[in-house]
């Protein structure tokens, strides 16, 4: 498994790739694989076919999955997409913060 700087619930801005510029909220982490599932980016059609009686079949929007080196997180202080780092408090628990603005990043 992979350490990943972004976890799911994190706003996060596209810095490389086909989307690059839209932000999004994450749906989904996949630390195994080192990606990311963000809302309203990297979306492609499927086709559907309907399996049970009531469910329709066509076309539907799906996000898909991408690199979690490809996006950076979004400050709620700056606005700005900014490096993250970790700081050890003195009871012992870790809180990240922006490198840009000094502010920590509530989890």
């Amino acid at each position: 498994m992979k350490k990943m700087h972004v976890k799911r619930g994190d706003t996060v801005k596209v810095i490389a790739g086909k989307d690059k510029g839209k932000e999004g909220k994450i749906i989904t982490a996949i630390p195994a694989d080192g990606k990311v599932i963000i809302e309203g980016v990297a979306v492609a059609k499927r086709h559907q076919k309907a399996r049970v009686q009531g469910q329709e079949s066509g076309i539907i929007h799906k996000e898909m999955p991408i690199d979690a080196s490809n996006v950076m997180r979004v400050c709620s202080k700056c606005g700005k997409a900014a490096r993250t780092g970790v700081k050890v408090l003195d009871d012992g628990s870790k809180m990240r913060y922006c490198k840009k603005c000094n502010a920590e990043l509530n989890d």
